[in-house]
């Protein structure tokens, strides 16, 4: 049995907290604004998609203190063990001068009503430390989680070029003492299981791999949280009681990485942000496609191994995972099982995953050279918004331009991530022409009858996905479509 504590441990700013009484749902947000008066983080959605409410935590990953954006709305507080909170307040002392990021935000007229300011001042922030003559498209792209209806970006982004004029990024707090703050982070991990409350409100911080899987086994109602980015929508959004929560974003063998001839290996832990280098080496076709999945401090908290495990129809990543043959390891206790992941969702709301049993790694084989694949996203804003629908297709024409495979999936379209088997199987053996695709596109009504909602009419998907698979064709034959690759 592992030693256990019953407090959590993080630093907020400069001061170290200890908290061992707290709702297990407890968000940063609300601990920020109504237990330590720290108001500069402000609640504009309370769905992590406004970005007004962004901190960086500061996590240890593969022996490193990195530094991201977060929204603390959704993020929980027991979810911070370990972690280098810092807030908007953090940045400036009373009655001093202003941070370079806020400076230049001044200076460049980049905040008109304010509300969003702080929260675009923290991902510049995260970003300036990260690359301090960051490129024009990499400050947007950190700011895709940042909605501001005032200013129209533009002064933002002249505003983000200009930091470095106003003092150098190594000489920040923040980057000058890192080694500081790594060593008091590295002081916290003393190995104990943390378990703070009872019953509903039960929170576990598991000390290992081995301990989750044995608390888990134990705790099969208990609800696993890595990320939050959809869980915390269950709490602000939904009002559900999820406790016992077991928390498992500390835990650095779900955050493996592994790389090989064959593939990638990807821990269940591992994020968006932290995953994207290895997705679009091995899979460029991917690049653009990741880019859009939420916005940056979306991807910096959730995980690949999530958002499989919460089976959501409309999640970015099973398509793709799916047509590129991906399989993933459950486990429960210390038994372990392969599903390729084209089985593992079931119905809406229902995984081929036992109680107690999780998601541990992701495994997805390279792309032979001579095959075509792509993915497509459909939304109504480009940037930080979820699907319509999402389509991922791969295929393989052999030397006489016959369909030799077809793997085509969806997300958007039915109750679970799905393949089109139908239009797969009208596909294969003929010619790859748009006279064979053409041939194909009623095989959609046979595969998918999707539904009407806010983001778009079924008649709207089941048309989208027709007009991907000729996109997706006139790629193949090296059209250049007239939208950017991923766009809507």
């Amino acid at each position: 049995m592992t030693d256990t504590r019953s407090f959590v441990r993080f630093l907020l700013n400069e001061e170290e907290v200890t908290l061992s009484s707290f709702p297990a749902t407890r968000t940063l947000l609300d601990y920020l604004r109504l237990d330590r008066g720290l108001v500069g983080s402000k609640e504009g959605c309370a769905e992590g998609d406004c970005g007004a409410c962004t901190v960086l935590v500061g996590r240890l990953k593969r022996g490193e203190l990195v530094y991201e954006s977060v929204t603390a709305c959704i993020t929980f507080l027991a979810s911070l063990e370990g972690c280098h909170v810092v807030t908007i307040e953090h940045l400036s002392a009373a009655n001093g001068p202003l941070h370079p990021v806020q400076q230049a935000m001044v200076d460049y007229h980049g905040s008109q009503c304010g509300f969003c300011t702080p929260g675009i001042v923290m991902s510049l922030y995260g970003l300036w430390m990260r690359k301090p003559d960051a490129s024009t498209g990499e400050i947007e792209t950190a700011l895709q989680g940042n909605l501001c209806r005032c200013t129209g970006y533009s002064p933002i982004v002249r505003a983000a070029h200009a930091i470095s004029s106003y003092g150098a990024a190594s000489a920040d707090p923040l980057v000058a003492e890192r080694t500081r703050i790594k060593a008091r982070l590295e002081g916290f991990r003393d190995g104990k299981r943390v378990e703070v409350g009872e019953g509903g409100d039960r929170v576990i911080v598991p000390a290992s791999l081995d301990d989750f899987a044995e608390a888990y086994a134990a705790e099969p109602s208990a609800t696993v949280v890595a990320g939050s980015t959809d869980v915390g929508l269950w709490v602000t959004k939904f009002m559900r009681e999820l406790g016992p929560l077991i928390f498992v974003g500390n835990l650095p063998e779900l955050q493996t990485i592994e790389e090989g001839p064959g593939g990638i290996r990807l821990g269940a832990g591992v994020s968006y942000t932290d995953a994207a280098p290895v997705i679009t080496r091995y899979f460029p076709q991917l690049a653009d496609f990741w880019n859009r999945i939420g916005g940056e401090q979306v991807r910096n908290m959730g995980t690949v191994g999530g958002n499989i495990a919460n089976g959501s129809p409309i999640g970015d990543s099973p398509p793709p995972l799916i047509v590129l043959g991906a399989h993933i390891i459950l486990r429960k206790g210390a038994a372990r099982r392969e599903v390729k992941l084209r089985d593992f969702f079931i119905a809406y709301g229902k995984q081929d995953r036992q109680p107690g049993e999780f998601v541990e790694s992701i495994t997805i084989p390279a792309l032979p050279a001579d095959e075509h694949f792509a993915s497509y996203k459909i939304s109504k804003r480009k940037d930080e918004d979820i699907s319509a629908l999402c389509g991922a297709f791969r295929v393989f024409v052999n030397d006489v331009g016959t369909v030799g495979m077809a793997r085509i999936a969806f997300g958007g379209m039915a109750a679970t991530p799905k393949r089109a088997i139908h239009v797969e199987e009208a596909l294969v053996g003929k010619p790859w022409s748009m006279e064979t695709v053409e041939a194909a596109i009623p095989a959609f009504a046979e595969d998918f009858q999707p539904i009407s909602d806010m983001r778009a009419s079924a008649e709207y998907r089941l048309l989208a996905a027709q007009n991907l698979l000729r996109r997706f064709f006139l790629e193949t034959q090296g059209e250049a479509s007239r939208l950017e690759r991923g766009a809507a």
